[in-house]
């Protein structure tokens, strides 16, 4: 009964009027030292002084404007954020009116502005949370908070990346930012010019269990030591903490589970607290648990190159069959599975039909148009004269089926045509060449693409930071100079390897399949 006579709305009044005031208390912001100082008189409630105290803090910020954060180049505690000690649990609880009672002890109370918002919130503090907020206090980073205690570096900054999710720190931008002269067209938003993540799509090896009639790369590269994939690992590492993006790193090959070295380089990556994929093929029972007791990857994606039949004749016999076993362990397993195809004149019009195939059997289905690139260029492209209308029955298909991802940059055409939010595109903002993605061969080459010859610097001879801001790779992220007029440059860009297979100049000309009219310049 007490306690419903000193909630937030009674106590501190927007009109900062008490309305229920206990005898002998002056000013209602006094109210939890009053209660601390004659706790005689509310016997019954003892806990009501810090239960007061964590009212006052969320009165008066929200009586406050949010605090304006400039731009900081290291995580700081929001500035909107108040911790309150106080000697009863459960006090969270009490003010959302549970009935689990307020119980002795020690806690510790955040009440906080969610960042660029006006909600406040409160929450009891975590040990994570207040290890987050101790090591940016004290300034400590996450290679020395790792280090004292003696865990891995991952852990420690999956804390700090909780904390900064919840909104209790604030964390700088990202510094994977399109450059100021990259062509805006006519996108407004923000968010397609800067990623939260940065990919390596990783080649750890040449070796694989098959032999596909469109594969782009059957060269002898020599592949990494543990050492050297550790060295890459660790550079990646300090690259991404430089420019404040998560990371993924997605090990592909060739057949990536057939590196000696699989099973070490993935624990390596989850140490670090990287993200992980694969992109590979059908693999034994055993070796995807082994995967997943280190850490579950974000998906697992095998190739399909339309319907049984001439799926089998690009990939071998029996391929069709494996890949839907497969697909039902991942399945089982809970791990998030994509199927991609390689568009070409011949399996163009299976690809819906295959689609409706793996409706409920897949988590997401796509394709890539064909680069006619290593064994690829003995295929033939999809006809470009009709490749508009099979992007309009593929998202109309995609409708009804959810697992048809609109992959594809074209996409974006039909739905600035039909004036349709924009899709991510290839790389989640058009073309990622070079800009939040790049590959890494076996032997140290760094490819802004791995479909193309689109060599960007060696990782035994510079670092990734060193290969991002040269010349070569800023080229490939300004892609061609003939999209710079467009409408939608930054949600497209076409392929710039399926230019280079048509035998176009990436960096002049325009994706053979484009269709949209390009004003003079």
């Amino acid at each position: 009964m007490l306690h419903a006579e000193v909630t937030l709305e009674r106590v501190y009044p927007v009109s900062s009027r008490l309305l229920t005031a206990p005898p002998g208390l002056q000013d209602p912001m006094e109210l939890p030292e009053f209660l601390g100082n004659n706790s005689d008189l509310y016997a019954g409630h003892p806990y009501l002084a810090d239960l007061a105290s964590i009212e006052r803090a969320r009165y008066l910020l929200k009586q406050r404007p949010a605090t304006p954060v400039a731009a900081i180049d290291s995580r700081i505690i929001n500035p909107d954020l108040e911790l309150i000690e106080v000697r009863w649990k459960n006090l969270v609880d009490v003010l959302l009116n549970s009935p689990k009672a307020p119980l002795p002890g020690e806690d510790y109370i955040l009440v906080f502005r969610q960042p660029d918002t006006e909600t406040i919130q409160i929450i009891p503090a975590s040990g994570y949370d207040l290890l987050a907020l101790k090591l940016v206090n004290e300034g400590i980073d996450s290679k020395q908070a790792a280090l004292e205690g003696g865990v891995n570096i991952g852990i420690i900054d999956d804390i700090l990346y909780s904390a900064v999710h919840q909104g209790l720190l604030i964390a700088p931008k990202s510094k994977i930012i399109r450059s100021a002269d990259f062509p805006r067209g006519e996108i407004e938003d923000p968010k397609w010019f800067s990623s939260p993540t940065f990919t390596l799509q990783w080649h750890i090896t040449q070796v694989c269990d098959l032999h596909c009639r469109h594969c782009y790369d059957r060269s002898d590269r020599k592949t990494m030591t543990l050492d050297q994939g550790i060295r890459v690992l660790d550079d990646l590492y300090d690259f991404c903490q430089k420019h404040h993006v998560y990371t993924q790193v997605t090990f592909t090959g060739g057949n990536p589970l057939l590196y000696p070295h699989f099973i070490e380089l993935y624990q390596e990556a989850a140490d670090r607290g990287f993200m992980t994929a694969v992109l590979g093929n059908p693999m034994p029972r055993h070796r995807i648990e082994e995967m997943v007791a280190i850490q579950k990857p974000e998906f697992y994606q095998v190739s399909l190159e339309g319907l049984e039949e001439h799926n089998d004749y690009i990939r071998g016999e029996g391929h069709f069959k494996r890949i839907l076993a497969f697909l039902d362990l991942l399945k089982e397993l809970e791990i998030y599975s994509m199927v991609m195809l390689t568009l070409t004149r011949l399996n163009m019009g299976e690809t819906l039909d295959l689609a409706e195939l793996l409706r409920h059997r897949v988590d997401l289905f796509t394709f890539n148009r064909l680069a006619m690139v290593g064994e690829g260029a003995a295929l033939a492209s999809a006809p470009t004269e009709s490749f508009p209308a099979f992007l309009e029955e593929y998202m109309e298909a995609a409708q009804t089926n959810s697992c048809m991802s609109l992959k594809d940059n074209f996409f974006n055409l039909h739905r600035y045509k039909k004036g349709l939010p924009y899709v991510g595109g290839c790389a989640g903002f058009g073309c990622g060449a070079a800009f939040n993605f790049v590959s890494l061969l076996p032997d140290g080459e760094v490819h802004a693409c791995r479909k193309l010859p689109s060599y960007i610097g060696n990782i035994y001879q510079q670092s990734f930071n060193d290969i991002y801001h040269d010349t070569a790779a800023k080229k490939y992220r300004a892609g061609s100079s003939a999209c710079s007029h467009c409408a939608i440059r930054p949600v497209c860009g076409g392929c710039l390897a399926v230019s280079y297979g048509f035998g176009n100049n990436i960096f002049t000309d325009l994706d053979p399949y484009c269709w949209m009219q390009q004003p003079a310049s």
